[in-house]
Protein backbone atom coordinates (compact mmCIF):
# COMPACT_ATOMS: atom_id res chain seq x y z
CA UNK A 1 0.00 0.00 0.00
CA UNK A 2 1.12 3.44 -0.99
CA UNK A 3 1.56 6.08 1.80
CA UNK A 4 0.48 9.44 1.43
CA UNK A 5 3.33 12.37 1.53
CA UNK A 6 1.63 13.58 5.35
CA UNK A 7 1.69 10.36 6.77
CA UNK A 8 5.40 9.40 5.72
CA UNK A 9 6.62 12.84 6.71
CA UNK A 10 9.92 10.58 7.06
CA UNK A 11 8.61 11.17 7.97
CA UNK A 12 6.73 13.33 10.14
CA UNK A 13 8.11 15.26 13.34
CA UNK A 14 4.68 13.87 14.66
CA UNK A 15 5.41 10.45 14.56
CA UNK A 16 9.31 10.72 16.33
CA UNK A 17 7.71 12.59 19.11
CA UNK A 18 4.42 11.78 19.62
CA UNK A 19 6.11 7.81 20.63
CA UNK A 20 7.32 9.37 23.94
CA UNK A 21 3.94 11.18 24.86
CA UNK A 22 1.87 8.24 24.25
CA UNK A 23 0.17 7.28 27.39
CA UNK A 24 -0.84 3.42 26.96
CA UNK A 25 -2.63 1.30 29.40
CA UNK A 26 -0.81 0.56 32.53
CA UNK A 27 0.95 -2.86 33.19
CA UNK A 28 -0.89 -4.76 35.78
CA UNK A 29 2.41 -4.86 38.13
CA UNK A 30 4.44 -2.22 36.83
CA UNK A 31 6.06 -1.57 39.91
CA UNK A 32 8.75 -4.34 41.22
CA UNK A 33 7.45 -6.03 44.41
CA UNK A 34 10.08 -4.73 46.80
CA UNK A 35 10.24 -1.51 48.57
CA UNK A 36 7.34 0.72 46.61
CA UNK A 37 8.68 3.54 48.25
CA UNK A 38 12.15 2.94 47.29
CA UNK A 39 10.98 2.09 43.51
CA UNK A 40 9.52 5.22 43.12
CA UNK A 41 12.34 7.14 44.68
CA UNK A 42 14.83 5.80 42.10
CA UNK A 43 11.94 6.68 39.41
CA UNK A 44 12.20 10.36 40.36
CA UNK A 45 15.92 10.46 41.76
CA UNK A 46 16.28 9.00 37.72
CA UNK A 47 13.83 11.66 36.10
CA UNK A 48 14.99 14.48 37.88
CA UNK A 49 19.01 13.46 36.91
CA UNK A 50 19.53 13.25 40.97
CA UNK A 51 22.20 11.21 41.15
CA UNK A 52 22.94 11.24 44.79
CA UNK A 53 19.33 10.22 45.98
CA UNK A 54 19.67 7.08 42.83
CA UNK A 55 22.99 5.49 44.16
CA UNK A 56 21.14 6.09 48.14
CA UNK A 57 17.75 4.51 47.42
CA UNK A 58 19.75 1.16 45.18
CA UNK A 59 22.45 1.06 48.29
CA UNK A 60 18.82 0.67 50.92
CA UNK A 61 17.70 -1.99 48.31
CA UNK A 62 15.23 -0.02 45.63
CA UNK A 63 14.74 -2.68 42.81
CA UNK A 64 17.12 -1.39 39.81
CA UNK A 65 14.38 -3.39 37.10
CA UNK A 66 11.20 -0.52 39.19
CA UNK A 67 9.07 0.77 36.42
CA UNK A 68 6.62 3.97 36.37
CA UNK A 69 2.90 3.63 35.26
CA UNK A 70 4.36 3.88 31.03
CA UNK A 71 6.58 0.95 31.92
CA UNK A 72 9.71 3.09 31.63
CA UNK A 73 12.73 2.06 34.35
CA UNK A 74 15.35 4.57 35.94
CA UNK A 75 17.79 3.31 33.32
CA UNK A 76 15.46 4.13 30.54
CA UNK A 77 14.46 7.36 32.55
CA UNK A 78 18.23 8.61 32.61
CA UNK A 79 18.96 7.37 28.77
CA UNK A 80 16.30 9.88 27.79
CA UNK A 81 17.59 12.64 29.68
CA UNK A 82 21.37 11.96 28.44
CA UNK A 83 22.14 11.65 31.86
CA UNK A 84 25.60 9.19 31.37
CA UNK A 85 26.22 9.26 34.92
CA UNK A 86 23.17 7.89 35.84
CA UNK A 87 22.75 5.46 33.09
CA UNK A 88 26.03 4.00 34.61
CA UNK A 89 25.17 3.59 37.91
CA UNK A 90 22.04 1.87 36.89
CA UNK A 91 24.01 -0.52 34.46
CA UNK A 92 26.54 -1.45 37.32
CA UNK A 93 23.35 -2.07 39.64
CA UNK A 94 22.33 -4.85 37.28
CA UNK A 95 19.79 -2.94 35.29
CA UNK A 96 18.76 -4.83 32.20
CA UNK A 97 20.04 -3.23 29.26
CA UNK A 98 17.14 -4.09 26.88
CA UNK A 99 14.02 -3.31 28.94
CA UNK A 100 11.46 -1.82 27.32
CA UNK A 101 8.45 0.23 28.14
CA UNK A 102 4.95 -0.31 27.52
CA UNK A 103 5.59 1.34 24.13
CA UNK A 104 8.32 -0.78 23.41
CA UNK A 105 11.19 1.72 23.44
CA UNK A 106 14.14 0.45 24.95
CA UNK A 107 16.89 2.57 26.89
CA UNK A 108 19.16 2.67 23.28
CA UNK A 109 15.91 3.84 21.56
CA UNK A 110 15.39 6.74 24.36
CA UNK A 111 19.29 7.55 24.39
CA UNK A 112 18.89 7.98 20.47
CA UNK A 113 15.71 9.92 20.06
CA UNK A 114 17.90 11.88 22.62
CA UNK A 115 21.04 12.54 20.72
CA UNK A 116 22.97 11.56 23.37
CA UNK A 117 25.77 9.65 22.00
CA UNK A 118 27.89 9.10 25.04
CA UNK A 119 25.01 7.44 26.53
CA UNK A 120 24.45 5.18 23.27
CA UNK A 121 27.97 4.15 23.33
CA UNK A 122 27.89 3.13 26.81
CA UNK A 123 24.59 1.09 26.13
CA UNK A 124 26.35 -0.41 23.24
CA UNK A 125 29.46 -0.98 25.38
CA UNK A 126 26.69 -3.04 28.08
CA UNK A 127 25.49 -5.39 25.03
CA UNK A 128 22.27 -3.34 24.05
CA UNK A 129 21.04 -4.75 20.89
CA UNK A 130 20.57 -2.56 17.70
CA UNK A 131 17.65 -4.42 16.16
CA UNK A 132 14.34 -4.25 18.44
CA UNK A 133 11.71 -2.08 17.07
CA UNK A 134 9.12 -0.15 19.64
CA UNK A 135 5.44 -0.38 18.93
CA UNK A 136 5.92 2.33 16.13
CA UNK A 137 8.23 -0.07 14.15
CA UNK A 138 10.95 2.28 14.63
CA UNK A 139 14.58 1.27 15.67
CA UNK A 140 17.39 3.37 17.51
CA UNK A 141 18.86 4.20 14.24
CA UNK A 142 15.73 5.74 12.49
CA UNK A 143 15.09 7.65 16.05
CA UNK A 144 18.62 8.88 15.84
CA UNK A 145 18.47 9.66 11.94
CA UNK A 146 15.33 12.09 12.45
CA UNK A 147 16.75 13.54 15.00
CA UNK A 148 19.75 14.64 13.06
CA UNK A 149 22.48 13.01 15.82
CA UNK A 150 25.23 12.30 13.56
CA UNK A 151 27.15 10.81 16.39
CA UNK A 152 24.92 8.41 18.13
CA UNK A 153 24.30 7.09 13.89
CA UNK A 154 28.05 6.80 14.12
CA UNK A 155 28.07 4.33 17.03
CA UNK A 156 24.74 2.52 15.73
CA UNK A 157 27.09 2.10 12.60
CA UNK A 158 29.80 0.99 14.37
CA UNK A 159 27.73 -1.44 15.98
CA UNK A 160 26.94 -3.12 12.88
CA UNK A 161 23.97 -1.53 11.32
CA UNK A 162 23.75 -1.86 7.95
CA UNK A 163 23.62 1.75 6.67
CA UNK A 164 21.28 0.74 3.96
CA UNK A 165 19.02 -1.11 6.15
CA UNK A 166 15.50 -0.51 5.17
CA UNK A 167 12.35 -0.21 7.96
CA UNK A 168 8.86 0.52 7.67
CA UNK A 169 7.66 1.66 4.10
CA UNK A 170 11.32 0.41 3.13
CA UNK A 171 12.55 3.66 4.88
CA UNK A 172 16.05 3.78 5.47
CA UNK A 173 18.38 6.21 7.98
CA UNK A 174 19.15 8.64 5.09
CA UNK A 175 15.74 8.87 4.10
CA UNK A 176 14.46 9.55 7.64
CA UNK A 177 17.52 12.15 7.60
CA UNK A 178 16.80 13.55 4.78
CA UNK A 179 12.58 14.18 5.45
CA UNK A 180 13.79 16.10 8.68
CA UNK A 181 15.84 17.86 6.85
CA UNK A 182 19.21 16.84 9.10
CA UNK A 183 21.57 17.88 6.76
CA UNK A 184 24.59 16.70 9.67
CA UNK A 185 23.00 12.81 9.57
CA UNK A 186 22.10 12.90 5.94
CA UNK A 187 26.61 13.80 5.42
CA UNK A 188 27.82 11.00 7.55
CA UNK A 189 25.18 8.37 6.21
CA UNK A 190 26.29 9.28 2.61
CA UNK A 191 30.30 9.48 4.10
CA UNK A 192 29.42 5.84 5.73
CA UNK A 193 28.19 4.73 2.19
CA UNK A 194 24.50 5.06 2.29
CA UNK A 195 23.38 4.94 -0.82
CA UNK A 196 21.74 7.57 -2.58
CA UNK A 197 19.32 5.42 -5.42
CA UNK A 198 17.00 3.48 -3.20
CA UNK A 199 13.49 3.88 -3.21
CA UNK A 200 10.61 3.89 -0.63
CA UNK A 201 7.60 2.20 -1.18
CA UNK A 202 6.01 5.02 -2.59
CA UNK A 203 9.13 5.26 -5.06
CA UNK A 204 11.01 8.18 -3.36
CA UNK A 205 14.89 8.95 -3.36
CA UNK A 206 16.23 10.05 -0.13
CA UNK A 207 16.35 13.34 -2.08
CA UNK A 208 13.37 13.23 -3.18
CA UNK A 209 11.75 13.43 -0.01
CA UNK A 210 14.00 15.58 0.87
CA UNK A 211 12.37 18.11 -1.63
CA UNK A 212 8.75 17.65 -1.24
CA UNK A 213 9.94 18.06 2.53
CA UNK A 214 11.24 21.60 1.34
CA UNK A 215 14.52 20.67 2.64
CA UNK A 216 15.91 21.62 -0.70
CA UNK A 217 19.95 22.20 0.42
CA UNK A 218 20.02 18.83 1.98
CA UNK A 219 18.19 17.28 -1.22
CA UNK A 220 21.05 18.88 -3.47
CA UNK A 221 23.56 17.63 -1.23
CA UNK A 222 22.20 14.15 -1.75
CA UNK A 223 21.77 14.80 -5.60
CA UNK A 224 25.52 15.81 -6.06
CA UNK A 225 28.10 13.40 -7.02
Amino acid sequence: MKMSVARTGPCAAVLLSGLFTLTLPLAAAAQAPTNPSLNAQLLVGARQGDLAQVERVLAAGAAPASRNRLGKTALILAAEKGNLAIVDVMLKSGADVDQASLEGVTPLMAASYAGAAPVVKRLLAAGAKTDPVDRMNKPAIVYAAGQGSAAAIDALLAAGIDVDATYEHRLTALMWAAGQGQGDAVRLLLERGAKRDLRDDRGLTAAEIARQANHIDVAEAIARP
